[in-house]
């Protein structure tokens, strides 16, 4: 027991080690070199990007650069599935590190109300997934690392994330496209350009949609309450839903 303890700790500095390295030299993450070293790798050019991009996503690097640069490498389609396999893999790789790394001491060391919280988000599940890659309130990178300290189910995890960040992936990489056409001042350039604009409007519009989805609606007030209201002198609005049949007889 001491022993994988002591593993954990070391591979979590060594980790955080390399993070920091990686951060500190993101100034230095030059996409168009990116380009060129995908180019030269010939026919393993989509694995030398997956690789990239899944790289890049555990150590914290930009990955938004990466999908247009892939949409610019690829096209449009080929680009929006080399991207999704990479920040998938990539999204998983970090998922397990950090469930390796610190599940098992979160769950030991949780108080009530952040086992509720965990319990909570575990039963949620995939919801909790869609809600989460949709609506970005935490950094995508960070966000891996952390449902891996959750009881989310791995493949859960996986099948929601490669699902819900597909809108992002497919709008970054037509912008990625997008820019390439516009460059080049190819024939499909405006129609490229106005693909990308709308498809990064619709991202853009999706955390107000699921807000509203998640927006439960008020409870019809009880007898009580609404007897309250109205000797208060509340405006209140009731519509009667019933029809015709429900005044007749008894």
């Amino acid at each position: 027991m001491m022993k994988r303890t002591t593993l954990r700790w070391l591979l979590g500095l060594g980790l955080l080690a390399i993070i920091g390295m990686a951060v500190a030299s993101r100034d230095r993450f030059d996409v168009a070199a990116l380009q060129t070293w995908v180019e030269g790798a010939g026919a393993a050019a989509p694995l030398a990007y997956i690789a990239v991009y899944a790289a890049a996503t555990v150590l914290f690097l930009p990955g938004a650069a990466i999908a247009m640069a892939g949409g610019a490498l690829f096209g449009p389609l080929w680009g929006t599935l080399w991207s999704l396999v990479g920040a998938t893999l990539g999204a998983s790789l970090a998922f397990l590190i950090a469930r390796y790394l610190g599940a098992d001491w979160v769950t030991r060391r949780a108080g009530p109300r952040l086992s509720r919280l965990n319990d909570g988000v575990a039963a949620e599940g995939w919801r909790f997934i869609a809600f989460v890659r949709l609506v970005p309130l935490f950094p995508f990178n960070l966000l891996n690392y952390a449902l891996g300290l959750t009881r989310i189910a791995f493949l859960t995890y996986v099948l929601a994330s490669a699902l819900f960040m597909l809108p992002g992936a497919l709008a970054y990489t037509w912008l990625g496209h997008a820019g390439r056409e516009a460059l080049s001042g190819g024939e499909g350039m405006a129609r490229s350009i106005l693909i990308a604009i709308a498809l990064v409007s619709a991202v853009a519009f999706l955390p107000h949609w699921v807000g509203k989805l998640r927006a439960k609606p008020k409870p019809m007030p009880d007898v009580e309450t609404l007897k309250r209201q109205l000797d208060a002198g509340e405006d209140v609005l009731l519509l009667d839903v019933r029809g015709a049949s429900d005044f007749m007889g008894e």
